[in-house]
């Protein structure tokens, strides 16, 4: 007998009939003599209806506190419905709120982080042969506050419920039946992958991927919680998510996955002086200002001055630009420049710790198909590049047809 971890997220409970079809598919887990504990997100809308409501009320600053005690009731009206209908399949079934359960967090609202989870009431539950339904994306701190865990909070508290339970597999039920070689929107012949790792799909969902939140992966990977992303809609085996073995290593394809994203801008800060903590001089501010930078290139000095480019969010661009702008003197008078309709394009995947030339067939493609790189940058398991926008989606495809990616398997060679 299994135990399963099975989180829907807003769509996949979004209506009365989509609460049924998951309490039936949740029966059939039962009936099949395993286990589950369930975890839920508010129905898809709901949230974004209570923080318009919560902004219409305080347009300035929203008290961060009583924002969170309005957004948890998004998941109690859901885990209560979905009780309901387990038992109305005479299927035994408790709903949870996190404050119920104890998913004690800090105490930084809209963005807390889990502490620890007592799961007492849980194990209880599960040895009655009664499904627990937990409420996800809440909890509560040290002081009896509910806290909710920001973007992607239900994937968290599923993944960290799997690991305090012990349960041999979490499951993510969305609207897609699994983790693609790239986006099957911009390539039609992208094709589901059976399996991947940790790192390759942290590299995916940091670059762009929507499927599963980057913190969820994390807290998987750092508790070896077995990930599986399935349809809540279309049966299939889905896309495990796990640690891979030399043994899995080696017969791992080169590229895994080519992955994307548009929402990237461009900054250059020229002729500035080539001096220790030029870095630093210009960074700093902006970490100051909760900006994140990503690709970071400095060039070789020439008659004492260097340029300095970078990429930060485009969300970010006009405020990164004015700032430097402001500080060009104390800078040493570079003139600041940049472009925000680029994007960034990455192929992923851990064969490549083991096979060389990935970079050079990836910009060959891309030369091949007149896509100019404005910045290129590696690590163990990725190769990205910054291009023109409006180029994005011909790479995709380019680096898609390089590595073969629509086939099921691909010779390194």
């Amino acid at each position: 007998m299994a135990l399963y971890v099975m989180k829907y997220g807003g769509t996949s409970v979004g209506s009365v009939e989509r609460i049924r079809r998951v309490a039936d598919q949740v029966a059939a887990v039962r009936a099949g003599g395993d286990d589950a504990v369930i975890v839920v997100s508010a129905m898809s809308g709901e949230t974004n209806r209570l923080v318009a409501m919560a902004r219409e009320i305080m347009p300035a600053t929203v008290d961060t506190r009583e924002l969170d005690v309005l957004l948890s009731t998004g998941e109690q009206v859901t885990i209560a419905l979905l009780s309901m209908a387990l038992k109305a399949l005479n299927c035994d079934a408790r709903s949870w709120t996190g404050a119920q359960v104890r998913v004690l967090t800090d105490a930084a609202h809209s963005k807390a982080r889990i502490v620890d989870i007592n799961t007492d009431r849980l194990r209880a539950d599960i040895e009655a042969g009664c499904v627990p339904v937990v409420a996800g994306f809440q909890g509560v701190d040290e002081q009896g506050n509910i806290t909710t865990l920001g973007r992607g909070g239900s994937d968290t508290s599923a993944v960290a419920l799997a690991a305090a339970l012990g349960a041999d597999e979490c499951r993510i039920y969305t609207d897609v039946d699994g983790v693609y070689t790239t986006d099957p929107r911009v390539e039609s012949r992208a094709r589901r992958l059976d399996r991947i790792t940790f790192e390759e799909m942290l590299e995916m969902a940091s670059l762009g991927s929507k499927v599963l939140q980057i913190r969820a992966v994390e807290f998987a990977g750092n508790y070896n919680v077995p990930l599986r992303v399935l349809s809540s809609f279309e049966p299939g085996p889905g896309t495990l998510i796990t640690y891979d073995t030399e043994e899995d290593e080696m017969e791992q394809a080169v590229v895994s996955g080519i992955a994307f994203a548009r929402d990237e801008a461009q900054v250059t800060i020229t002729g500035v002086p080539d001096r220790p903590g030029i870095a630093y001089a210009i960074l700093g501010p902006i970490s100051d200002l909760n900006i994140v930078v990503d690709m970071i290139i400095q060039n070789v000095g020439a008659d004492g001055l260097t340029d300095f480019t970078f990429t930060v969010n485009r969300d970010d661009y006009a405020r990164v630009i004015e700032h430097l702008r402001s500080q060009s003197s104390e800078l040493g008078g570079g003139s600041v420049s940049g472009d925000d309709r680029v994007a960034k394009l990455s192929v992923v995947g851990v064969g490549m710790r083991s096979h060389a030339g990935i970079a050079s067939r990836m910009f060959r493609a891309l030369s091949e198909a007149g896509i100019n790189l404005r910045l290129i940058s590696t690590s163990e398991i990725k190769v990205s590049v910054v291009i023109d926008e409006k180029y994005l989606e011909l790479g995709v495809r380019s680096l898609h047809e390089e590595f073969e990616l629509a086939n099921a398997s691909v010779d390194p060679d």
